[in-house]
Formats: structure tokens, sequence, C-alpha cells
């Protein structure tokens, strides 16, 4: 099996005619760096703008800057029907058709969200190329219905950061190492690291990542961009690469925080999509209260967009871990300045900061969480195998992914193992399992549910 990406070809190849066209532009171009969406609808409302554009402009600053130049390596591959999408969208713009907020808007999605198109949907692995999803996601279908341009794919930390304790945050066999715009030699955090690096330096409008565990909210820190991670339910998982459903969440990346709000309407399922449990039932923390799923779920979150909002507001706030977790990587000063500055950034907005650790308040440690992680992954991953046809794993389960890093350790494990997937390996669906998940039996190589947990904490959170 011939496992190679062939991305900056496939990329080169639809933008001929592109660089052509934009001969006299400079190689990097940067007119709409920054624009934001109600900006960029303001200019093609007033047919200051094309989709197409918008479209191509974006495709040249990917070639320019994250295949060549500094290399960013956010983009895994780009769809060669986006111009076609640019089109159909300015065609019905002409007509008096606007879908929406993201009509015509060119956005990114993470390569764990299954488009059912030309392109791949592999969370990073080559154990999940080969013939296209065969349906859309509903977060892909609901930016096709309000006539966003899916503009591509963006690199990640292979399996959403869930493959080993060892795993580089935006490394993926499939995709190599995402970097961070800022200072290219540096961390974007992950797992969604390509998302919030393509919205950071500008490769597209918005785009769009998943999160367990810090993957929307970590990328955006680092990358310094907006990430709204929803409640679990509010945008659904059907036909995303999993880890837990129970902690699953689909959101965006944007530059401005309205942005991010007006993506975030767009994406979501106000009521049951049918495909995913969790858009027809309650958030997890109201389970068992006898309330029932919200009716009044905004239709569009920018309206909540509001410079006074902290003007009255209440901020709880913990330094609980923000000087690190390890004795000999201690957290830089000048990050602890910055966090204190934040703080009286937010009371100088005009809020009202209470500390939480003077009030008593403590945090203890979700230590039952990692083996529901991979108690979940297990079988929700082998759920969306099912799914799949003409991969390596498709119809397959964990132990099928297992064998094929094995078989093609060379580009899979080049530089950590799979130890994360070994141990979900290990989770028995027998509900007695539970009651003896700490034992070393259930294991590999002797391994507790402690030791197990304890390297978990030292590594940092997996499960992005």
């Amino acid at each position: 099996m011939k496992l190679q990406l062939t991305c900056s070809l496939l990329l080169t190849a639809l933008l001929v005619s592109t660089m052509a066209a934009q001969r006299n532009e400079r190689a990097v171009p940067d007119r709409f760096n920054e624009a934001t969406v109600a900006q960029l609808q303001a200019q093609m409302a007033s047919g200051h703008l094309t989709s197409e554009q918008l479209t191509k402009y974006y495709l040249t600053r990917i070639i320019a800057l994250d295949q060549s130049g500094p290399g960013v390596n956010a983009v895994i591959e780009v769809n060669p029907d986006a111009l076609v999408m640019a089109h159909n969208a300015d065609m019905l713009r002409r007509r008096g058709i606007v879908l929406g907020p993201l009509h015509g808007i060119p956005v990114l999605l993470k390569d764990n969200i299954d488009t059912g198109d030309k392109m791949q949907t592999s969370a990073g692995s080559f154990a999940l190329v080969g013939m296209p999803a065969l349906h859309d996601s509903t977060v892909a279908a609901n930016l096709r219905a309000g006539g966003a341009v899916i503009l591509g794919k963006t690199n990640l930390s292979e399996w959403a950061n869930f493959r080993s304790f060892e795993s580089i945050s935006g490394w993926s066999g499939r995709g190599g190492q995402t970097n961070n715009p800022y200072g290219i030699n540096r961390n974007p955090c992950g797992s969604s690291a390509g998302s919030g690096a393509a919205a950071s330096a500008n490769f597209a409008t918005v785009s769009f990542g998943s999160e367990t565990d810090g993957s929307i909210v970590c990328p955006a820190n680092a990358n310094g961009v907006v990430g709204i991670k929803p409640t679990v339910g509010l945008t659904s998982r059907a036909g995303v690469v999993p880890i837990s459903h129970t902690q699953d969440t689909i959101g965006p990346h944007g530059r401005t925080v309205a942005d991010a709000a007006a993506a975030l309407g767009v994406i979501q399922s106000r009521t049951s999509d049918g495909r995913d449990p969790a858009t027809g039932s309650v958030p997890l923390g109201w389970q068992g209260t006898g309330k029932t799923r919200p009716t009044n779920i905004p239709t569009d979150y920018s309206q909540f967009v509001n410079p006074s909002a902290l003007q009255g507001a209440k901020l709880g706030i913990t330094r609980a871990g923000l000087t690190g977790f390890d004795p000999l990587v201690p957290t830089p000063q000048v990050v602890l300045d910055a966090f204190e500055q934040a703080v009286n950034a937010l009371t100088a907005a005009g809020a009202t900061v209470i500390d939480l650790d003077q009030a008593g308040f403590t945090f203890p440690s979700a230590d039952g969480e990692f083996f529901v992680l991979l108690y979940e992954f297990k079988f929700d991953v082998a759920k969306y195998f099912s799914t799949r046809v003409g991969v390596p794993v498709g119809g397959g389960t964990l132990q099928t992914a297992i064998d094929f890093d094995n078989a093609h350790a060379d580009v899979e494990m080049p530089f950590f193992n799979q130890d994360i997937f070994d141990l979900a390996e290990t989770m028995n669906p027998d509900p007695n399992f539970v009651d003896s998940r700490f034992t070393s039996a259930q294991f590999p190589n002797g391994m507790s549910y402690n030791d197990a947990l304890a390297i978990d904490h030292n590594a940092g959170a997996k499960g992005d």
C-alpha cells in the first residue's frame, strides 16, 4: 500500500487557473486578512466581492503560507469542488437567495468530520484513507444547507490525541506537524490544531473543530482566536470520528466572537437530527432531574454579542493548576503575568471577579474520566467504522486499527506508540467490568488503571 499524501500537488493543480488570474497580485495576498463574516457579507451583498473571488484568495494564501513559505501546515486537504460551491453560492445570491450568515463564506473542517464528497475523512490516520465517507456529517450538511463553501479539511492530532500518552499536539501520520502561525516552531495545541491555526493565519473565514477535553479551547488560546465549545447535544456528532459520546462536541474557531457566534448558529441542531441521540435529549447535567430539552434555543447567537456584556457580570476564577503539574516544567512567569493581566482586564471592563480558591471551592481531579473515555472509545469508534467502506478499518474494530498501525509503524508510529489504543482495547462490555476496572489484570503489561491514570496526568490531558 502506498501511504503518501499528495496534498500540495492537489492544491497546485486546483490553483493553476487561480494563480494565472492573480498573476499581478502579491504572492501572499492580504486584502481580506482579518475580515469578519459581517464585513464579507456586506461586500458580497453590494456586489464588490464574490464568493468565488474570496475562495481563490484563501486558496492562494494556503499555497503561499501553509504548503510552502513558513509552512503552517494546517490544511491537510483542499476540496476540489470548492470553486464550484463558491460559483453556485454567487449564482444564488444574484437570484436574491441568501441561505444564511455563512452563505458564500469559505470554511474549513477538521479532518475527523465526514463530508460526503471527494475529500477524505481520516482523523489524520492512513487507516481511514481510501474511499471518502458515504454521507455528510450533520455539521457538514448544515453548512451546505446554509450556503457555506467547504474549502477543505484541517490537520489534527491523530485520532484526536487519543492514541498515545506520548503523542504530539498537531501531528498526524497523514498530515505531519501543524505549526503555530505566531511562532512557526511553537505548539499550536491540539487536537484541533489545524482548525485553530487556519483561522489564525487567514486560510478561511472560520473553521470547525471537535472537543472531548480541551481541543477547541486550547488551540483557540494558543493561536489567538475565538473558540466556542458547545454544550454536548447542541451540535451533532453524527458522522464525526468519535472518542466519547458523553463528552464529544463540535464547535467553531473564528477571529472574532461575532464570527464564531454566527458559525455556531449554522451548524447547531436545535432539534433532534435522528442520527445523534444527544441532539434530542437534555444536557448531561439535567439528566435525571425531570427537565426537558430547551425549546427556546436561539437561531442566531450573534444577537448576543455585546461589547458591554461584562458590566455587572460575575465571573469565578481559579488558579488551580496554573503553575503547572510537573515541578520540572513550571509555568513561565510571563504566562503567569499574562493571566493576572487578563483578570485585571475583566475587572476593568466591569466584571466582578470572584476568587474561587479563596472562597473555599475545591476542584477534585476527574479520576473516572479517563476510564469513561477508554470504555466509550472502543465501542464508539467501532460504530463509526461500520459507516465506512473502502478504507483499511472499514467495518472493523479498534483492534483492526491497532493491527493497521503495527503493520505500518514506519508512517503511523515513527515517534510514539499506541498505548492508549491498547488500553482501550482491554475494555469489556460486561457490566460487571466496571467493578473490576482498577485491577492490573485488565491492562496489558501488568499496568493497573491507577498506573495509567498517573501517566495520563503526567503526560497532560488526552482525548482532545
